[in-house]
């Protein structure tokens, strides 16, 4: 959501009727940002706006942000009372700074964290608090081998995955040396049931344009095919679809 594409390869209904559990699964997280009546709260990669709408319920002044059009469209349309701009992670700026920043399931899309890191600074008050959760080091290990070793065969080389899955050390210290001081971070392990039988799929066809985008549209059913075999003995069991998740969640505060 974060990291610049050439096109914009969000699908929001598909996003919100296959993968809702992006944002379901982010409940606690809302809860650990605790957002109070009247304080500026600033949601990076909002996606269509739901947790930005939770944020909104407590009475905080909530600005959601994301690099997808069609994303930032629905987020809109469903929630017209709620200000949401386009804007990328790596370089947003606004007028008046924020009491907290909060991020779910967003920024292992960015390429530079460092850059991330001086947007967040600038948009928080002194004090005031950062927390995210993303893909961390491991995060869907075993679904990305299977995605690359079927790309290697379509595609004559093997694509490495695009995200950013960083450890809490190395993370932590980009914060810390950009005026953000780490309170709490934890690596969580969450295996994550998949929707229906094609479940796997829909992952790859809402997560994985990396590689479909360089496969001919023709292919794609293959391609997915050719996933699914590969990750089917690690990753579907009793008769349910599971992407092996790995969350880095941190909070900290600005010095």
């Amino acid at each position: 959501m974060a990291n610049k594409q050439k096109t914009d390869q969000w699908a929001p209904t598909l996003y919100d009727q296959k993968h809702s559990f992006v944002w379901k699964l982010a409940a606690s997280i809302v809860e650990i940002l605790a957002p109070q009546p009247g304080e500026r709260i600033l949601d990076i990669g909002c996606g269509t706006g739901q947790l930005t709408a939770q944020i909104a319920e407590s009475g905080a002044m909530v600005v959601g942000i994301d690099h997808s059009p069609a994303m930032i469209e629905e987020a809109r349309r469903l929630f017209p009372e709620i200000e949401f701009q386009l804007a990328d992670a790596h370089d947003f700026a606004f007028h008046q700074q924020f009491d907290g920043v909060f991020s779910n399931a967003a920024l292992h899309w960015i390429h530079n964290p460092i850059l991330v890191a001086r947007c967040v600074n600038a948009a928080l008050k002194d004090q005031g608090r950062l927390v995210v959760e993303f893909g961390g080091q491991g995060n869907v290990q075993i679904l990305a081998e299977a995605i690359e070793c079927a790309s290697e065969e379509f595609l004559g080389k093997r694509l490495p995955h695009p995200w950013y899955f960083p450890s809490i050390a190395a993370f932590a210290t980009v914060l810390e040396q950009h005026g953000l001081e780490v309170t709490q971070a934890a690596m969580i392990d969450r295996p994550t049931p998949l929707e229906g039988d094609d479940g796997l799929k829909n992952w790859v066809r809402m997560f994985g344009q990396h590689w479909l985008a360089g496969i001919p549209e023709e292919q794609h059913e293959l391609f997915l095919a050719r996933v699914d075999a590969i990750a089917r003995p690690q990753l579907f069991h009793d008769s349910q679809w599971s992407a092996d998740y790995r969350r880095i969640r941190i909070q900290a505060r600005k010095r």
